[in-house]
């Protein structure tokens, strides 16, 4: 069965996102992938806590692996506490993960998270967008065609 498309992920509660990605990367394709956590993790980033501002996504023996997302420790965790920027394993269809393996491989694309959340059934998630990196005038580009469909935005409706 087909994932849904990106939008339609059921984002309930959403705790870190990485605004800087759409701005940097030129996104193809969006997957929801279930992220392997520990306790006192889940606990961290129920209380809203975490970053992926810096992190990206890996294809190791067969795994897709979350490099670099900062989970802090979680205050009540004691001895059982993690370790915040370990790497996290991100959960996918091997399917999927042959897809992704393949893009990043002959094409040259990146592994990028784009935002952590919990879906309704409150499960931690990562929507990861197979990008490829903007180049300085691609941003210029990109940046002067948000403004114009933020001109045209008004316009019309000052119009009509």
């Amino acid at each position: 069965m087909a994932r849904p498309h990106h939008s339609a992920f059921d984002k309930k509660k959403v705790v870190a996102d990485n605004r800087r990605a759409r701005f940097d990367y030129a996104i193809d394709e969006v997957f929801e992938a279930g992220i392997a956590l520990t306790g006192t993790e889940v606990k961290s980033l129920r209380f809203g806590d975490g970053s992926i501002s810096d992190s990206y996504a890996e294809v190791k023996n067969g795994e897709v692996w979350l490099v670099n997302s900062h989970v802090p420790e979680f205050s009540h965790g004691n001895r059982y506490n993690h370790e915040p920027r370990r790497l996290r394993k991100l959960l996918l269809s091997s399917r999927e993960i042959r897809k992704l393996h393949g893009a990043v491989a002959r094409e040259g694309m990146t592994l990028v998270p784009l935002t952590v959340y919990f879906n309704s059934q409150g499960r931690a998630k990562v929507e990861l967008a197979l990008a490829k990196g903007r180049k300085a005038h691609d941003k210029r580009e990109h940046i002067k065609e948000r403004d114009w469909k933020r001109e045209q935005g008004r316009i019309l409706r000052d119009r009509g």
